[in-house]
């Protein structure tokens, strides 16, 4: 029975989560609440990452020091960046990179310092297992939300991508921001304000790690109106039904 970390960027999806295991427990350390319990025959520790990179790291960097999980999955939203990547839509991460760091010309832009490294790679067998858990999940979206939820956020038919995710620590609202990524960084799928940096850490620990966030906006200049929206009404229950799905195939 392998010991899972489940990591939530928002409330609404860990409090989702939570209801899955029947038999949760807290502890708290740092300010933060670590959730222990079962779930799909798997030990499970569950918590609320934080907003930011520093937020993250110093979530995961407890994770590791207190509970040792020999997974860790990340569940949460995104701003879809990349053509074709629609509000609904589904990323799961091969590669994660900081898009504000640089420490140039020390160093290439976008390379952690005493790495060599840019992009942190997620584990091969937890982006195989996060997509097919996707591919599932999207097919019950409509059973998950309701009509009038699906017209008013655009929902069609979400598709489920593989790729580069991006984090920095600024909630990107402006489709001059969101060009100036594409620009730099074109192969990105979806940015964050998390991913990589707990991608980070898990390479330090020598932990298989893997993200899936779902786009709940365009990360342009109505981001700020979407993204309250698909937490509230759409966020919750993919990452539910994510996460059951993929302990099923572990």
């Amino acid at each position: 029975m392998a010991r899972i970390a489940v990591i939530s960027a928002v409330h609404e999806e860990l409090a989702e989560i939570l209801a899955l295991m029947p038999d949760e427990r807290v502890q708290r350390v740092a300010g933060r609440e670590f959730w222990l319990g079962h779930l799909q025959g798997h030990e499970v520790v569950a918590v609320l990452s934080g907003i930011g990179k520093v937020a993250g790291a110093t979530t995961s960097a407890i994770l590791h020091e207190r509970f040792a999980p020999q997974y860790v999955l990340f569940t949460g939203v995104a701003g879809g960046l990349a053509p074709g990547v629609e509000v609904g839509d589904v990323v799961v991460g091969t590669h994660c990179l900081q898009h504000d760091l640089s420490a140039a010309p020390l160093f290439p832009r976008w390379e952690v310092p005493g790495t060599g490294v840019s992009r942190f790679a997620a584990d091969a067998v937890l982006v195989q297992v996060l997509t097919e858990a996707a591919r599932d999940a999207v097919t019950w979206l409509p059973k998950l939300v309701s009509a009038e939820t699906l017209r008013a956020l655009g929902l069609h038919r979400p598709t489920v991508h593989q790729g580069l995710i991006i984090s920095g620590d600024r909630f990107i609202t402006s489709a001059a921001e969101s060009q100036a990524l594409r620009e730099a960084l074109p192969d990105a799928l979806a940015v964050d304000m998390e991913s990589a940096a707990v991608a980070q850490v898990c390479a330090d620990y020598g932990t298989p790690f893997a993200a899936v966030r779902t786009a709940s906006d365009r990360a342009d200049d109505e981001a700020h109106v979407d993204f309250q929206a698909f937490m509230r009404d759409v966020a919750r229950h993919y990452s539910a039904r994510i996460v059951r799905k993929a302990l099923n195939l572990l």
